[in-house]
């Protein structure tokens, strides 16, 4: 996004930061670590009002996997289960997060790790027991959520449906241009604060 952080994307008149912890917070999940990089400063502000631990990630560039562990090692001790979301998903809202939680309580017996798939196209969040966050921390730095459930596909499960939303994410201009195109939603860049 030519160094911007596209978090702070506005969906009518909402950045997808903020939208993205309604969802999850609609949803019914309790607690909430968001990981910050590059744009630390920009962001933290915006969610001083939600209840959530942040935590600065010192060597964002180094991969996105680095962001996931510090993620996974923020997280209290009491957690059953692990909802990793991005915040470059604008579409999803509270039912989504529902859907893949309904999905999750009902996956098939030896599951681990639950994630969307549409059209063949894996998705995201991901949902997956506190036995794989603790095999994820005990993994070398490489191995993050995408590399376990490669390695893990007896423990893995796609969840197969139609919902678009998992799969629409905003890396660059274009895919402003696409998901405007493709739902008739308009991102928008934040404007300035006036002096």
């Amino acid at each position: 996004m030519g160094f911007k952080p596209k978090s702070l994307l506005e969906l009518d008149g909402v950045p997808l930061i903020r939208r993205q912890i309604k969802a999850l917070q609609g949803a019914g999940v309790k607690e909430l670590v968001v990981v910050l990089g590059h744009h630390a400063n920009e962001i933290a502000p915006l969610l001083k009002d939600f209840a959530v631990t942040l935590v600065n990630n010192p060597n964002p560039e180094a991969s996105p996997i680095s962001s996931q562990r510090l993620g996974l090692q923020s997280l209290s001790g009491q957690t059953n289960a692990v909802l990793m979301a991005l915040a470059d998903q604008p579409l999803i809202d509270s039912q989504d997060v529902k859907q893949l939680i309904d999905a999750f309580q009902q996956r098939p017996e030896g599951t681990d790790l639950l994630f969307p798939r549409v059209q063949g196209q894996p998705g995201n969040p991901v949902i997956f027991t506190s036995a794989v966050r603790s095999d994820m921390l005990t993994c070398p730095p490489e191995v993050g959520c995408k590399q376990w459930r490669q390695q893990h596909t007896k423990q893995a499960h796609a969840f197969d449906c139609d919902n678009l939303h998992f799969v629409q994410d905003v890396d660059t201009a274009e895919d402003i241009d696409k998901l405007r195109l493709s739902s008739g939603r308009q991102l928008q860049w934040p404007t300035p604060a006036l002096p």
